[in-house]
């Protein structure tokens, strides 16, 4: 490879990795995890695939700044300082969860919903003693449905990949690792990383591919385009429905990869799912 690719090669992965709206840099990023890099004594926790929610002490709203309409009752029982976190049913659930929590009027279905927090922002100290900040307030304030996702500590890499393969095998999405003594940050850092099975990233739909065989009259593929400009097909992850009525024209999706093709392609893309508007 020479120096010329290597540099379009290494601004393809910082593209990627940052995804095509980081622009949100007031709130926690996860980089992702490199496995030369050691993380034993560090706080390991699952990544939960549910909607990510940043509560203000008064509001509460969506990673792009936009309000939740959650009920009433669920926003009474929120502490007056803020939180972060994932509002979360079950695993492999992502799509039941968004069309509960976009509702623009709350429905019943808010009370199968968790807020799995992993951060109380703002506070000082390392994140065990600012999730204990919580804690301390659900103690004299019990609230089902407020949950402090468990953090363990790294033993060692194998402890890592061990769990890692434990919650893959449970249907998981990864876990984020995290530096315990590391104070509270926003943006990006090389303290809080994501780590999975496969690299994740964002792209925007650009056309339908029309399907063949068993998907004749269904779409066979997304044609899409990274912010680099470089554009592939995603065919594999879309459910039949999806393929009868796929993301439209303009739609920011996230899909999975396991690297690059010499032409700097994501390897292997599979749909996950459309990037929330909320």
């Amino acid at each position: 490879m020479n120096q010329c690719s290597k540099f379009f090669s290494a601004l393809l992965l910082i593209f990627l990795s940052y995804g095509i709206n980081a622009k949100n840099a007031d709130i926690l990023l996860l980089k992702t995890y490199d496995d030369s890099q050691d993380v034993t004594g560090w706080l390991m926790s699952e990544k939960l695939d549910g909607m990510r929610a940043i509560w203000d002490g008064e509001t509460l709203k969506s990673r792009q700044g936009n309000e939740i309409a959650a009920p009433e009752w669920f926003l009474q029982a929120l502490p007056p300082f803020a939180l972060d976190g994932e509002l979360w049913t079950q695993r492999n659930n992502f799509e039941n969860i968004m069309s509960i929590v976009s509702q623009h009027i709350p429905d019943e279905r808010w009370h199968t919903i968790h807020y799995q927090i992993f951060e109380v922002p703002h506070q000082q100290g390392g994140l065990l003693t600012r999730l204990a900040i919580l804690q301390d307030y659900l103690e004299r304030h019990p609230s089902p449905f407020i949950v402090i996702i468990p953090q363990s500590t790294v033993q060692s890499a194998e402890h890592l990949k061990i769990e890692l393969n434990k919650v893959i095998s449970l249907g998981g999405e990864g876990l984020v690792v995290r530096k315990a003594d590391s104070p509270y940050h926003t943006g990006r850092s090389n303290h809080a990383l994501k780590v999975k099975q496969y690299h994740d990233a964002e792209c925007t739909v650009i056309g339908h591919k029309p399907g063949k065989g068993k998907y004749i009259g269904k779409v066979g593929s997304l044609h899409c385009q990274l912010l680099s400009g470089i554009t592939f097909y995603i065919g594999s992850g879309l459910s039949d429905k999806q393929r009868q009525s796929p993301p439209e024209i303009g739609k920011l999706i996230t899909f999975k990869y396991y690297g690059f093709t010499k032409n700097n392609k994501p390897r292997f893309p599979v749909f996950l799912r459309i990037r929330p508007q909320q």
